[in-house]
């Protein structure tokens, strides 16, 4: 009896080992089989989604626009300008000196002016000289000054009682505010606004990027660590889907039509408050190695008919 209860015994264990053994094998091998998803290596003359997961509607083509588009070998003055405009309520003072093309990159730089104490934390912002609107799809490669400052690429026409905006991204890698949200380091602070004649309609599309695929090689990598590609696709007059590294991430459904041409914005600001993140410590700003903001290129195509 008790040669047959070992025997059952093991008969058992032997099939529990050979679940085990064929779950890890088939798990490593569905593993192998997910394609990697880098975004460094993705098609640059199409939007970098559609190396991985084409949504590109049937009968449509994606078609590059030039001037809102550039590598950054060098400043073009035909398709960008620096429209500084300083935020109220900041130390912010947005100049012409605090921003520029070099090494490949469009770059905004913070820098301390010691002898003022209202407009202490000098910046820039780079705006394009062209307009577009929907359908198109704009993305830009990005790494951010590890400040406590949001690093910001988004799209507004300029008129602040008459506007619709898309913001891409308003990151924050380092705040230094104790009760801010501690995701931010990962979170794509990503909003719009519709204003007209006064009324403000907003909403927020935010994306963690420890949420992308298993795949996506920089799938929880912090926002100063390693560039970031971050796009939209201004689908329609009430759409836009946010893309982090060649992923989906977020969207927004607008009330009111969305239907202005608007500009491409970068800059760089920060503000005392939690929900920017609260301002830097001024030593930050002395610190060469985390106070640019770096922008290597900006993409931009119209969604057309074939």
């Amino acid at each position: 009896m008790f040669n047959n209860e070992f025997g059952r015994y093991l008969t058992k264990f032997s099939r529990l080992a050979t679940v085990v053994f064929i779950s890890l094998v088939s798990n490593s091998n569905a593993n192998k089989l997910m394609p990697e998803i880098d975004v460094n290596k993705a098609d640059p003359n199409q939007p970098s989604f559609t190396s991985f997961n084409d949504q590109t509607p049937k009968g449509m083509v994606w078609q590059k626009v030039a001037r809102l588009s550039d590598e950054f070998d060098h400043w073009d003055a035909k398709k960008w300008t620096k429209t500084n405009w300083n935020y109220g309520n900041t130390p912010v003072n947005m100049l012409d000196k605090n921003s520029g093309v070099s090494d490949s990159n469009l770059w905004i730089k913070a820098t301390l002016n010691d002898k003022s104490e209202d407009r202490w934390f000098e910046t820039s912002r780079v705006r394009s000289i062209a307009k577009i609107k929907f359908p198109m799809y704009t993305e830009s490669r990005i790494k951010t000054a590890h400040i406590s400052a949001y690093n910001t690429f988004w799209l507004n026409n300029g008129n602040v009682n008459n506007r619709d905006e898309i913001d891409i991204i308003e990151n924050n890698s380092n705040p230094s505010r104790d009760y801010v949200n501690e995701d931010y380091p990962w979170q794509m602070s990503s909003q719009y606004f519709v204003v007209k004649n006064g009324q403000t309609e907003r909403a927020k599309g935010n994306f963690d990027n420890r949420n992308l695929s298993a795949a996506n090689t920089l799938k929880g990598v912090k926002w100063n660590d390693e560039y970031h590609v971050v796009g939209a696709w201004w689908k329609d007059a009430h759409n836009v889907q946010f893309y982090l590294n060649g992923e989906s991430a977020g969207s927004i459904k607008t009330k009111k039509l969305f239907t202005l041409e608007l500009h491409l914005i970068w800059d760089l600001w920060t503000q005392d408050s939690s929900w920017v993140g609260g301002l830097p410590k001024k030593t930050d700003l002395l610190d060469d190695s985390i106070n640019t903001m770096k922008i290597d290129w900006v993409r931009t195509w119209r969604l057309t008919h074939q």
